[in-house]
């Protein structure tokens, strides 16, 4: 069935039809989640696509974008981490750190040579 009565006007005007078709991120919605037909949908869209250029609606919903941006990375992939490498003093500590595993590493090497050349 589909969610557009026989009396509303598919318009960039029409604030309370257009605001069933988007997301909470302000995306507009697929065919299939609003159940309209081919002409609707369309209709819909440029209706969409000129309140936004009006700007009667956001192009984008960031306070909801953000949050669901947030969740979503921390639940997917974890917490991320950034290689700075641009940053000077990153870069000294990072190598530094670099340059004691390899002294530590070629410590390791020498006394087990010397272990079991006894």
């Amino acid at each position: 069935r589909s969610r557009i009565g026989p009396g509303d006007r598919i318009d960039y005007r029409n604030m309370s039809l257009i605001n069933r078709f988007i997301s909470e991120q302000g995306k507009i919605l697929s065919r299939r989640i609003n159940r309209l037909t081919l002409k609707q949908q369309r209709l819909i869209t440029v209706a969409i696509k000129q309140a936004r250029i009006l700007s009667f609606l956001p192009f984008r919903n960031y306070e909801n974008e953000k949050q669901f941006q947030a969740q979503a990375i921390s639940i997917i992939t974890g917490p991320r981490h950034r290689k700075n490498r641009h940053i000077p003093q990153l870069t000294q500590k990072f190598n530094s750190n670099r340059n004691l595993r390899n002294s530590n590493q070629n410590l390791r090497n020498n006394n087990r040579n010397l272990s079991s050349d006894c």
